[in-house]
């Protein structure tokens, strides 16, 4: 169960951000951009799911959701835990286990045969459901995922992550638009300012530009712009 500890809010960005950067979870290639599923390119690239190898680390991370959950959206204001296909499966079984709540996880789409479910696991109507994802970019898989989970039956109005990206104008008013309260660990101006140890500072500079303008730097590079 949680440990009913509160860290400083601060200070939980702070250590979430050294965990991904110790493990290599955090990958700047500005002189070969990645290209993202979107279209763009990015010299930044983050695998959240490598996380799940580390049993301290993800440990201390669930916890620090757990708190944040609390703190932020109350004690008693969940009856389940669903984790989104398939990064958030696992941040779902953990915090339903921390919390003491049922556990559901939400397919990205429905599995076309049986019962045709998209959300699995018994789900009452009018249940409160938060959603547990390991991180999220613009929000739009989480829209879907809430939407599933509404669609079922459920209550979702707030969802649980690691990291969020937050360097995209307007995500988190959009999510606001649908209902949906975003609470995070970690972004990448958290990880900027604990990279120094990890990366010289020419391309600590170069991946702040990306930053600062995404799709610019993204069109500047050969990649996709915004829409």
């Amino acid at each position: 169960m949680f440990a009913n500890t509160f860290p400083d809010r601060a200070e939980m960005a702070r250590l979430t951000a050294r965990m991904l950067l110790e493990i290599k979870a955090v990958n700047f290639r500005p002189e070969s951009p990645y290209t993202l599923a979107s279209g763009m390119v990015s010299p930044s690239y983050i695998d959240c799911r490598e996380l799940i190898s580390f049993p301290r680390i993800r440990a201390a991370l669930v916890d620090f959701m757990v708190a944040t959950v609390y703190r932020d959206a109350g004690f008693e204001a969940f009856d389940s835990v669903a984790g989104g296909e398939t990064g958030g499966i696992p941040y779902g079984a953990w915090m339903a286990d921390r919390m003491g709540l049922p556990m559901q996880y939400v397919r990205k789409k429905p599995k076309g045969y049986g019962k045709n479910s998209q959300v699995e696991g018994v789900l009452h109507p009018g249940q409160r459901v938060l959603l547990a994802e390991d991180m999220t970019t613009d929000g739009g898989s989480k829209v879907k995922f809430v939407q599933a989970i509404r669609d079922a039956g459920g209550l979702c109005n707030h969802t649980a992550l690691v990291f969020f990206y937050d360097i995209f104008p307007g995500t988190q008013e959009r999510l606001a638009a649908e209902g949906i309260r975003l609470h995070y660990l970690a972004t990448w101006h958290d990880v900027l300012a604990e990279a120094g140890d990890y990366f010289d500072a020419a391309t600590i500079a170069e991946v702040r530009k990306f930053f600062a303008d995404p799709f610019g730097w993204s069109v500047a590079h050969g990649g996709k712009g915004a829409d």
